[in-house]
């Protein structure tokens, strides 16, 4: 843990000693200030990573100053100290950019884990800067990962550490986390960033064809095979390939990935040479993958050799904080692509769209917004453009909506099959995406649309 350049306002001296002394001892360097006014005037002069403020002194109080602070330095972190530890002090010292508050008197020991929380944090936020700033120098844009939130500063700085090694990765996450931008991500901090990055969608492959598209195949090898045709596994050769979807292989094909990752060669279909390639997998999965081995559909010991370094993305409801920079940044792309001038979201969208639960996670936010973009009428995209007007939130809720009484099968078949025309039109009624949205297999998609009579 980093040791912190730490402000202290606080208008009674005793406590101001006190925290002072405890603070040194603890290693950091700490600096006093007995009013707000003299908090601001310090900041001009110095930089500090750390402000512990007092909420209520004589002058300006801590709430005023910390809406200076916030326009001097807009990285700084504040923790608010009050003895009036009320709702109403909390929210509105958020809301000014506070990071946290302690109340008085103070436990020390809940003061040092606040400190460290933050200490790594803020190492965290400075070791994925640098890792942005080696990827801009490679060439990798890498913009499409836009985050704020502690835990996918984690997973970045968890894909940064693995990347240099020969590890099999696997990914897992619901469907529409990004988890091939974290492969492609692992492979542009590897050795193998100069070679090829070869993504296959396991899903997306009939199963009849799925062993030439991995393994290639031979002149002849089956009706319509009029040339030899290289595999994946060739095409990657000396790079990464990124097998999506994993869960969906066969038994047949699962035998012959984990021939491949024990012995390293393989056959074409048709063909009696033995080819050797040399390739990182990296695989992904929307699957209880464990689950799918008890039940006996995933070979355990392919489960093992693709599990050697997991990496778990959280859906997007469970990471809030990155729903603004994802906003922004879909704004930002979308509305230069169309050719619109949009200023930005009304309050009222921004609160809806915050709160929205996001089925399909950050890709289903991509679409909102790339949809709002469309259709608004003016230059700043308002809750009339958003396809919801009571946004399913995090108690499983509509707005007010409520459950509909009646015949318990009959409600969640009617809610199935809602669901499922609402993805076939964000997906423009294309199969293979309606069914990522929707977390289903392609084949399993094909037998609802049938059961439920859609075309």
């Amino acid at each position: 843990m980093d040791n912190l350049d730490i402000l202290i306002v606080e208008d009674e001296l005793f406590q101001r000693e006190m925290l002072r002394d405890f603070l040194r001892k603890a290693g950091h360097r700490a600096t006093e200030a007995e009013s707000g006014e003299k908090a601001l005037q310090l900041l001009e002069k110095g930089c500090f990573d750390l402000m512990l403020m007092d909420f209520r002194m004589p002058g300006m109080n801590g709430l005023e100053t910390l809406l200076k602070v916030k326009t001097i330095d807009p990285e700084i972190d504040v923790v608010i100290m009050t003895a009036y530890g009320t709702v109403e002090t909390a929210v509105s010292a958020m809301k000014a950019g506070a990071g946290d508050y302690i109340t008085k008197p103070m436990d020390l020991d809940e003061l040092a884990m606040l400190i460290r929380r933050i200490a790594e944090h803020r190492t965290l936020v400075r070791e994925n800067e640098i890792l942005r700033q080696e990827l801009k120098i490679k060439g990798v844009t890498s913009e499409a990962i836009q985050y704020k939130s502690p835990k996918m500063a984690e997973l970045i700085q968890l894909a940064a550490r693995i990347a240099p090694s020969q590890a099999t990765v696997m990914i897992q996450g619901e469907t529409g986390t990004g988890k091939e931008l974290f492969a492609r991500l692992i492979h542009h901090l590897s050795p193998r960033a100069a070679k090829p990055f070869v993504a296959v969608n396991c899903a997306a492959i009939p199963e009849t064809l799925i062993e030439s598209e991995f393994f290639g195949h031979e002149k002849g090898a089956f009706t319509g095979a009029f040339q030899r045709r290289i595999g994946r596994f060739e095409q990657a050769d000396s790079g990464t390939l990124f097998l999506d979807e994993i869960g969906e292989l066969s038994p047949a094909v699962q035998v012959k990935l984990l021939r491949f990752l024990q012995e390293r060669e393989f056959q074409r279909v048709g063909g009696e040479k033995t080819v050797t390639s040399d390739v990182r997998i990296i695989t992904a999965t929307h699957q209880d993958l464990e689950a799918t081995v008890k039940e006996g559909t995933f070979r355990e010991d392919l489960f093992y050799r693709v599990h050697v370094v997991a990496l778990k993305i959280p859906p997007l409801k469970e990471r809030r904080e990155d729903i603004p920079v994802l906003m922004t940044h879909f704004i930002r792309r979308f509305a230069e692509a169309n050719r619109r001038k949009i200023d930005g979201v009304s309050r009222e969208a921004q609160d809806l769209l915050v709160k929205y639960d996001y089925p399909g996670n950050v890709r289903e936010l991509e679409n909102i917004i790339e949809r709002a973009i469309v259709i608004t009428r003016g230059s700043v995209i308002s809750t009339d453009d958003l396809p919801f007007q009571n946004p399913v939130c995090g108690n499983g809720e509509a707005g007010t909506s409520k459950t509909p009484a009646g015949n318990l099968h009959q409600a969640i078949a009617a809610m199935e099959r809602r669901m499922i025309q609402d993805a076939m039109q964000q997906a423009d009624f294309n199969q293979s995406k309606a069914a990522l949205l929707l977390g289903l297999g392609e084949r399993m998609l094909r037998y609802k649309l049938k059961k439920y009579g859609l075309k």
